[in-house]
């Protein structure tokens, strides 16, 4: 099974994007930062990974954290998000663009299967 990390600020929709990934057939857990995704157990990192900018400090030296793990990375936020000069170099395999539905991002990671 797929282990989707789930990583936003916000409590529900992390929530809700977990139960729909869930009836996908994914593994997804969430967490509220970077730091606490990469503090999980190291037995069991994902295979891919969404990451909400939304409320998160996003500077190079977190994000690049991520890409030391070498999995997908699905990157989601507004226009003033995704609009940061200093996220534009890093490889995502996909920017997502809100507002989005949680069945196209569910889309997007079942493509990535």
């Amino acid at each position: 099974m797929d282990l989707i990390w789930i990583i936003d600020a916000e409590h529900w929709p992390r929530a809700l994007l977990r139960a729909e990934l869930l009836e996908r057939g994914f593994d997804a857990v969430g967490f509220e930062t970077i730091e606490s995704a990469l503090a999980a157990d190291p037995s069991r990192f994902p295979d891919a990974i969404v990451l909400e900018a939304r409320n998160q400090e996003l500077t190079p030296a977190r994000v690049a954290k991520l890409f030391d793990l070498r999995v997908p990375i699905l990157l989601l936020g507004g226009a003033i998000d995704l609009n940061d000069p200093r996220l534009r170099d890093f490889p995502w395999t996909a920017i997502v663009h809100r507002p989005v539905s949680l069945g196209e991002i569910a889309d997007r990671l079942t493509a990535l299967r």
